[in-house]
């Protein structure tokens, strides 16, 4: 079993033991089983999928940091909701003012943050959507 822990600067948003870990590195998907050796590294945006007892469990997050030990995957990330709490439509409309607002003129501090707000967006519809097309 591996514990499965999910933190945003606001709350724990997910903590359950699970059986494997699949999240979404910057290298590219990750699948953790049990006993992974150790690893600190970066999480971009996507999908996590948690499997227990046969059941996959979705979930989106935003960039962050994940800790892999023996039996625990960290996951630290900006944004992070469960595939059943994301309001498509919100999801999508924040898309669409992220990808309105990359279209003006802005700041280098501002480009950053609406990226980070596109790429969360994008997530969300990801996971809600089941990876059909956006």
């Amino acid at each position: 079993m591996l514990k499965l822990e999910i933190v945003t600067p606001e709350a724990k948003i997910y903590s359950e033991d699970v059986d494997m870990v699949t999240l979404p590195g910057v290298e590219g998907e990750m699948g953790i089983y049990p006993m992974h050796v150790p690893l600190l590294t970066q999480v971009a945006a996507g999908e996590v999928v948690a499997l227990k007892g046969g059941q996959d469990f979705h979930l989106a997050i935003g960039e962050g940091f994940v800790q892999v030990t023996g039996d625990r995957v960290a996951i630290m990330t900006d944004m992070a909701i469960k595939a059943e709490d994301i309001d498509e439509a919100k999801a999508e409309e924040a898309r669409n003012r992220a990808e309105a607002r990359l279209k003006e003129k802005i700041s280098d501090e501002e480009l950053a943050t609406v990226n980070a707000a596109l790429l969360n967006s994008l997530a969300q519809l990801k996971v809600k959507r089941g990876r059909r097309p956006m």
